[in-house]
């Protein structure tokens, strides 16, 4: 079943009636509606004026609903889910945590070759020549020990810089800068960095979800280990996703004439990727779904019971 994700940029009261969020708004002219709980993936809370009942919060993390909160320029900052996610979670938490090393590595290699693989997917279908990334996808060792997601990732971005540094700021500033230099890959960098920033915060959202619902730690990671990051899983297992991230991003920076500031159309195009059809195990299925397939095939890797990953293929 695809879930449905709820984008909320306006003042309102979000409360609960019956298994179904009810959502009022102040002016009282606007009708009051309502949205049956269990249909629900992820809830996007913008507005600084939105009021959210505990009984309301309560039902969606017992519906491991993924609600994240964005700060007051309208990026997200915070991610609540539930505390026990799954029956066996004491369990799978000690398969996770006891993982060897070599374990890990091989899970890493697996995952940054996925990863390769779906950005030469994306070149290809823009017409980009792309034999070197799948080459450098069947190179990858054991725990990338010799950095090909950097090399990749090089080749990747200066191949799509085109799409991504198109004419189209609309301040003199940005424009000055933009006709300086072509489109650079940066947190902190020019638009449409602004838009990868906000398509992977919503990413990693649902890879976190995913991670919960099959019971293991998101903060426990099989590569990333910066000990200020409470999502290093999370980090790990979204990298081959987000080749589809990029590719709403290449559609608006393609079909958009101004694309400088994250408005509200913009941001519902990027929401969009939690229901992006993706290429998973011989089938297409809802990219929210295919990612608790992914974390799901995780957790037998780290019980013994499997020994490969499922990865969404870029077709």
């Amino acid at each position: 079943m695809i879930k449905r994700t709820l984008f909320f940029g306006n003042p309102a009261y979000l409360s609960t009636k019956n298994e179904q969020i009810v959502i009022s708004y102040p002016d009282k002219e606007q009708e009051t509606k309502t949205v049956a709980i269990e249909d629900i993936g992820v809830i996007v809370l913008e507005n600084q004026q939105i009021t959210i009942t505990n009984g309301l919060l309560e039902k969606l993390i017992h519906n491991n609903v993924a609600l994240i909160n964005c700060d007051q320029y309208h990026l997200p900052i915070g991610l609540l889910m539930p505390l026990n996610g799954h029956t066996e979670q004491s369990e799978r938490f000690k398969n996770q945590i006891n993982a060897s090393a070599p374990l890990k590595k091989n899970l890493w290699q697996q995952t940054i070759s996925a990863k390769i693989m779906n950005q030469a997917g994306l070149l290809k279908e823009k017409g980009i020549p792309m034999r070197k990334m799948e080459l450098w996808a069947k190179e990858v060792t054991s725990g990338d020990a010799l950095n090909h997601e950097s090399r990749a990732a090089v080749f990747y971005w200066q191949s799509l810089s085109p799409i991504l540094s198109l004419p189209w700021v609309a301040s003199t500033e940005a424009k000055q800068s933009q006709t300086a230099e072509t489109f650079n890959r940066g947190q902190n960098g020019l638009p449409p960095n602004n838009l990868f920033n906000y398509g992977y915060a919503i990413l990693r959202a649902i890879t976190a979800r995913a991670i919960v619902s099959s019971g293991m730690l998101p903060t426990l990671g099989i590569f990333h280990r910066n000990k200020y990051n409470a999502y290093c899983l999370a980090d790990d297992i979204m990298e081959p996703y987000r080749p589809y991230v990029d590719l709403i991003v290449c559609h608006i920076m393609e079909t958009e004439d101004v694309v400088e500031n994250l408005t509200t159309e913009i941001k519902k195009q990027l929401l969009n990727i939690a229901s992006i059809d993706v290429y998973i195990d011989g089938k297409n299925s809802p990219l929210m779904v295919a990612m608790s397939r992914t974390t799901h095939s995780l957790n037998e890797c780290f019980e013994g019971t499997a020994r490969k990953i499922l990865y969404p293929v870029y077709v």
